[in-house]
């Protein structure tokens, strides 16, 4: 099926970015600056009296609108309760949501600052404790239309696709399938008692700002309903035992506001594993935007998904406990006391694809 041109968003010139922030009410300067993001495209403007806005178009086909208004309305509930985030300007109809050449977009404030490259501890604490507030806000209401971080939508609605489309070479599709729907099984057994709630779900340090002494979350575009400790991992993604005893401040600045289940500590590697899937689903499915070819040239090679395979392979023994991940980290859950080769420190850009260090 031929996909729509606003997939690329080839309609979406400088002028017609300018245009859609007026209709919010605002005048605008000629100014218009693109920020970093690969999935929708995002927009510094520059108003009549020099302060600035920022205009965010969704990928259409991504989102419906009533997904999009449930993060307006998460970002709402959270900045009454003086949670810091990046909350989104009505228009003068008093919505938060408008369309131009068939995409939405959603207009906020500038919000500056720094993201961090790590945490140290008083940052790991105060990060737990604004969590915490904001999975309190989280588990008030529900989101019935968007996504649930689980099997379904991580590996099996992905691996689907990419069976459909002939993504992975023949000569890896079982090896790879197998490991990914292995993966599944594991996740439906070991999620299947935890409790879920609205979070943020993308909760890397690319998406948290510092500036003044003020620690503000950002980029609620995964949004989803899932464990409370997908947005403690991303934030400490490493295996080492100072990482381990950094998420140990992070779940005592949570506690400070909410009470965490220790236990859910133990889905770590699946969640981990649901992400490697998910995110090469996610390039696969964005290939034929000519940004992700320049900014991934090595994703869709033989050699690109040979190592994908191995990792998927190696995941699901570390979940089974047929392997110990570096490090020693003891979250993953199994049940045995295998050892793995000591493997490559992982980087930011292993699990987020929106991080610009």
């Amino acid at each position: 099926m031929e996909r729509p041109a606003t997939d690329l968003f080839l309609s979406l010139t400088p002028e017609r970015v300018l245009e859609a922030v007026e209709a919010g009410g605002l005048s605008c300067n000629p100014v218009c600056y693109p920020l970093n993001s690969f999935e929708n495209r995002v927009y510094e403007v520059e108003l009549e009296d020099r302060s600035r806005i920022v205009a965010k178009f969704y990928r259409p086909g991504r989102w419906s609108e009533e997904q999009i208004l449930e993060e307006h309305r998460f970002l709402e509930e959270l900045d009454a309760e003086e949670i810091p985030v990046a909350t989104v300007r009505p228009f003068p109809d008093g919505g938060t949501l408008r369309s131009i050449e068939g995409i939405y977009y959603s207009l906020s404030d500038r919000r500056g600052g720094r993201a961090p490259d790590e945490l140290d501890d008083l940052a790991a604490r105060r990060l737990g404790m604004l969590v915490g507030r904001l999975h309190n806000v989280g588990a008030r209401r529900p989101a019935p239309s968007r996504p649930r971080l689980d099997a379904d939508t991580y590996v099996r609605e992905p691996v689907a696709w990419l069976e459909d489309h002939g993504a992975v070479p023949r000569g890896l599709r079982d090896r790879y399938f197998g490991a990914a729907l292995a993966l599944a099984d594991l996740a439906d057994r070991r999620m299947a008692e935890v409790a879920t709630h609205r979070i943020h779900a993308d909760l890397h340090l690319g998406n948290v700002l510092f500036r003044d002494g003020l620690l503000r979350v950002l980029d609620f575009d995964d949004m989803a309903t899932g464990p409370a400790v997908q947005d403690l991992w991303l934030a400490l993604p490493g295996r080492d035992p100072e990482t381990l005893r950094q998420r140990e401040i992070f779940v005592e600045g949570y506690e400070q506001f909410r009470l965490f289940d220790r236990a859910e500590l133990r889905l770590v590697e699946i969640l981990r594993g649901l992400r490697v899937v998910h995110y090469a689903a996610w390039l696969a499915r964005r290939w034929h935007d000519p940004a992700f070819p320049a900014a991934w040239p090595h994703f869709g090679t033989d050699e690109y998904w040979e190592r994908e395979t191995a990792d998927l392979e190696e995941q699901v023994a570390i979940v089974r406990g047929e392997a110990r991940p570096a490090g020693g980290d003891s979250s993953a859950g199994g049940e045995d006391d295998g050892v793995i080769e000591e493997e490559a420190a992982l980087t930011n850009k292993d699990f987020f694809w929106d991080w610009e260090g």
